[in-house]
């Protein structure tokens, strides 16, 4: 359970935001943000003023939101007249009410606009994204824990890992091993239309293979329903195994990835690989409080294309402008180390940075490591060494 002086340093901050650009309270539904902010993860509706005691009112399950949340309000939800009513009893006419426009879908963010027709409706997300992405000691701790998971399961990857086994067999010899140690099974994105089932377990060509997914990788998935992950590939000699695992505790998460291989890929692939973990090293040093996203992004690119590897870095045909993207409760939180946003890293923000190489008919090399920024540079939260680990 969330303690209750974590919350109320969530609630309290994010009033801190509401007051300075004038917003009177948010309403918030969304599943990840609920728990952020009340610590249970039920069917409800969240009401947090700018000043005062927030309200969760709950449809479903009332008895257990009362027994995962440390907030002093949480009350049973009544039908949508009770809902406006407990609102007019918080939120004065007038006044600025935020919603999370960018995950609600269209239909419900309509009816609770004209729900809300005696205020004025805005979006929330930014000021909530703001709060969420500087990491309390609390989250921290959390997230240290679900490193040992992902360390384990990186460690079991070369116990298990052999020449014929199929991509999607190996994946679950990971997925089962991470399931045993808590994992909770469901990595949440924000992103519309973006999902995640554990990770990307692809070897050789087929993790270069393009798709829909908003990341570096994609692979071809069992079919085009998921068209991303694993594929039923066997796994051979001399090509990169590419395994970028999610490891997710208590709702928080850490994102790594390793390289293995059944004997030396081309020494073409050692090289991008080598360069991979220099430009981990370097953004981690650069990465302190004030320096901006796009600082980082631009100095990863600068040190692919001074080593003549820039046609493959962060994709080959269809690439992505980020080396890194914050993680949480969810796996594309604030800060994104992206071309064009000036975002300033704050101490405490998490990001997980990936710098890849992606080498069409050959497979993809790179490194994935879970950080947070420190006053002068950002710290490792996962484990393991930077070695491509030959089997």
């Amino acid at each position: 359970m969330i303690p209750k002086d974590e919350l109320y340093k969530r609630v309290n901050s994010l009033q801190a935001r509401m007051q300075k650009d004038g917003i009177a309270g948010a309403l918030l539904v969304q599943r990840a943000d609920l728990f952020y902010f009340s610590g249970t993860g039920q069917n409800g509706h969240l009401l947090i003023p700018a000043e005062g005691e927030p309200v969760l009112v709950v449809k479903k399950s009332l008895a257990r939101a009362q027994q995962e949340s440390a907030l002093e309000k949480v009350v049973p939800f009544l039908g949508w007249e009770e809902l406006i009513g407990q609102i007019k009893d918080i939120f004065a006419a007038g006044n600025q009410i935020g919603l999370e426009a960018d995950v609600l879908p269209a239909n419900l963010y309509l009816r609770y606009k004209k729900m809300l027709e005696d205020y004025e409706v805005v979006d929330i997300s930014k000021q909530v994204r703001k709060v969420r992405a500087v990491k309390s000691d609390y989250e921290l701790n959390m997230m240290k824990e679900a490193a040992k998971i992902s360390s384990s399961v990186f460690n079991h990857a070369s116990k298990v890992i052999q020449e014929g086994m199929s991509e999607v067999e190996l994946a679950g010899h990971l997925e089962y091993h991470a399931r045993t140690l808590g994992h909770q099974g469901v990595v949440r994105m924000r992103g519309f239309n973006q999902e995640m089932h554990y990770g990307h377990i692809m070897s050789g060509d087929n993790a270069a293979a393009l798709t829909f997914f908003d990341g570096p990788t994609g692979g071809p998935g069992l079919n085009p329903s998921f068209p991303q992950g694993a594929g039923i590939s066997t796994i051979k000699r001399h090509e990169p195994i590419l395994i970028d695992f999610v490891s997710v505790l208590g709702g928080y998460m850490v994102d790594q990835t390793r390289i293995y291989s059944l004997g030396r890929p081309a020494l073409h692939l050692l090289e991008a690989y080598q360069q991979a973990v220099n430009i981990k090293k370097t953004i981690a040093e650069m990465a302190k409080p004030g320096v901006t996203c796009s600082t980082l992004f631009a100095k990863a690119e600068e040190m692919a294309d001074r080593a003549g590897l820039n046609n493959h870095f962060m994709g080959y045909v269809e690439k992505i402008n980020f080396i890194g993207h914050g993680v949480g409760l969810e796996l594309d939180e604030l800060p994104v180390l992206a071309r064009g946003l000036d975002l300033p890293l704050e101490e405490g923000m998490v990001f997980a940075l990936e710098p890849k190489f992606i080498f069409p008919s050959e497979g993809t090399v790179g490194i994935e490591d879970t950080f947070v920024v420190n006053f002068n540079r950002a710290v490792q939260l996962t484990g393991l060494n930077d070695e491509l680990q030959i089997l």
